[in-house]
């Protein structure tokens, strides 16, 4: 196994520790926000935890993105849509959904109301699932599984 396979392999494992704790992350904020319940200390470190696989697949996924035999840079790489997805697209769009992890939680961490906290956490979190699940879907992989 190369090093292409191996963080290839991580990257598209490790995607499932993430997507379970931000899932945990915004079902416990909306019913935070909703049940207008308190801002716990559970809820705060499954926020942060949430936020720090993010980073950590970003890390993995940028030692990928220049191993990467899709990642092409070249006159023609906007030409072609697999590579102008791998080298512009797949990065662009998972950079943006950790900026609205990071900032939602940064946010967070400046409100005092509990329900404040919570609606912050449920809508940047949301919106960078939705980020993350589109750009999933963009590549024409299976959501599910470990890529080929």
């Amino acid at each position: 196994m190369n090093a292409y396979s191996f963080f290839k392999y991580f990257h598209s494992g490790f995607r499932y520790f993430v997507i379970i704790v931000v899932l945990l992350a915004i079902i416990s904020a909306f019913a935070g926000w909703f049940g207008k319940k308190q801002y716990t200390e559970a809820n705060r470190k499954t926020n942060l935890i949430a936020m720090i696989l993010f980073h950590t697949q970003l890390l993995i996924g940028l030692v990928l993105y220049f191993l990467s035999p899709f990642v092409v840079f070249a006159k023609t790489t906007m030409k072609d849509p697999m590579a102008r997805y791998w080298t512009v697209e797949h990065i662009t769009m998972m950079i943006f959904a950790i900026v609205l992890v990071t900032i939602g939680h940064a946010k967070s961490k400046r409100i005092t109301l509990p329900v404040g906290k919570h609606r912050t956490i449920a809508i940047f979190y949301s919106l960078a699932f939705l980020v993350v699940v589109v750009a999933i879907i963009q590549s024409h992989r299976p959501f599910f599984g470990i890529t080929q």
